[in-house]
C-alpha cells in the first residue's frame, strides 16, 4: 500500500515537473498566452517576445507575439533575416473599427519607412490595409506570417486574405515594427526585452 502511494505520489511529482518545463517558454500578457513556441511551415518557431498595444494610454487593444525560428534581439536580423516569421496579434476591443484599423496601419507603416519606398509600395501597402477588412472584437486573431520563397500571409480574424510576395514591401513591413521609427514599446517587447 505505502509502495503504490509512493509511486502515486512520484508520477503526480514528475507529471508537474514536465509540464512545467513544457511551459517554461509560454508567456502570458493582458490575460493572453502564448505558446513557447510552434511549427509553423514545417519550422519550429519560438517565441521571441510578447507586446502589449495600448491607445491612449489605458485602453488595450492587442496583445502581440513575435515568433522566429531563431530568436534574436537584433532589429538587423528581425528585419532582414531570411527565416519563418510570425507575428500572431490577440484583439483585446471593440472599439476599432475596419477604417480605424486599415488608416492606422497605413500612417504607422508609412511613419516607419523611407518616403521613397513608401511612394513606391503604395499599391501594396494599400493592398495590406485593404485585408483588415472587420472591425476588431476581443477574441478575434491576426497572423501574419513571412515565409521564405512563398511571402508574407494575412490571416485576418480566421479568413485567409492573400500573400505578399515583394521583398521590398516585406523588409518595409518588418521595419514598421523593429526601425527606429517603430513604436519603441512594441519593438521592446517583441524584441525579447
Amino acid at each position: 500500500m505505502l509502495k503504490r502511494g509512493v509511486a502515486a505520489g512520484l508520477a503526480c511529482l514528475f507529471m508537474f515537473v514536465f509540464a512545467t518545463v513544457c511551459a517554461a517558454g509560454d508567456k502570458k500578457i493582458a490575460g493572453v498566452t502564448f505558446p513557447g513556441q510552434k511549427v509553423v511551415a514545417g519550422k519550429t518557431l519560438k517565441l521571441n517576445g510578447v507586446a502589449l498595444k495600448k491607445k491612449f494610454g489605458f485602453v488595450k487593444v492587442y496583445a502581440g507575439g513575435f515568433y522566429m525560428e531563431n530568436p534574436s534581439s537584433n532589429p538587423d536580423t528581425m528585419i532582414n533575416s531570411e527565416q519563418v516569421k510570425q507575428f500572431v496579434l490577440h484583439y483585446l476591443t471593440s472599439k476599432a473599427t475596419a477604417k480605424k484599423i486599415q488608416n492606422g496601419f497605413i500612417e504607422a507603416f508609412e511613419d516607419a519607412n523611407p518616403a521613397a519606398m513608401v511612394k513606391a509600395q503604395q499599391a501594396n501597402i494599400r493592398k495590406y490595409a485593404s485585408w483588415l477588412d472587420t472591425d476588431m472584437a476581443p477574441g478575434k486573431i491576426q497572423v501574419t506570417t513571412y515565409v521564405p520563397g512563398k511571402g508574407l500571409t494575412v490571416v485576418y480574424q480566421g479568413v485567409e486574405k492573400g500573400t505578399i510576395t515583394d521583398k521590398d514591401f516585406i523588409k518595409m513591413y518588418f521595419t514598421y515594427n523593429f526601425g527606429e521609427d517603430a513604436d519603441s514599446k512594441l519593438r521592446k517587447g517583441y524584441s525579447g526585452r
